[in-house]
């Protein structure tokens, strides 16, 4: 029987084990691959919120755990994004998405840049000896950064199964017009609150240098 004080770790370690099956499932053009992709993501997602929450409760918080769960955090934008940015540009016609039709580039630098700038930053905050928690606009920044993802992901599982089945008429259309709607608004809020986030941990930079 596995430790409670281990459990978190467990949950950690399945989440990255989850998230090169989320990878290459994105991949494949069919409604069952993209929808086990959403579910798998859901489930990742929503145990990076079940591990802090247990181990903030019982107190079984770990080393191991304050170095793997960012990693595991990370691993999942990498898992998603990638595919998102690879699909729509290599494939706009089948993989596009409303509105902006490809992930740009620069969304996709922002989302990274600001989180290897936070790693960085926190690095070299803790080789100072000041430990750096994560903030509420990170911690909402990443809520938002799920919707976009979970949003996306289930996009791209009914644009396979419209196009194999040519669905059509006012039923698709306005689940369209909703799944627009929520796609496009988490993907404006993910990216003010992951630029205002970064901007937030550049102040305390700053004040840090200072010392």
């Amino acid at each position: 029987m596995i430790p409670g004080k281990a459990i978190p770790n467990v949950i950690t370690v399945a989440r990255i084990a989850l998230c090169p099956v989320i990878f290459a499932l994105i991949f494949v053009p069919s409604f069952t691959a993209r929808f086990v992709a959403w579910i798998l993501f859901l489930v990742a997602a929503f145990s990076d919120l079940f591990d802090g929450h247990l181990a903030r409760k019982h107190g079984w918080i770990s080393d191991f755990g304050k170095l793997v769960d960012p990693i595991a955090d990370k691993l999942l934008l990498v898992s998603t994004f990638i595919p998102f940015y690879i699909l729509s540009n290599r494939d706009p016609t089948d993989h596009s998405f409303p509105i902006i039709n490809t992930l740009p580039l620069w969304v996709v630098i922002v989302i990274f840049g600001r989180e290897l700038f936070v790693t960085v930053f926190r690095s070299y905050a803790a080789r100072r000896g000041v430990v750096i928690a994560a903030g509420s606009a990170g911690k909402h920044k990443a809520v938002w950064q799920n919707i976009f993802i979970g949003a996306a992901i289930f996009w791209y599982a009914l644009r396979s199964a419209a196009l194999a089945n040519d669905w059509q008429g006012d039923g698709w259309m306005w689940w369209q017009r909703l799944h627009t709607f929520v796609l496009i608004v988490s993907l404006v809020v993910a990216i003010f609150l992951t630029v205002y986030s970064m901007v937030i941990y550049m102040r305390s930079w700053s004040k840090l240098r200072l010392q």
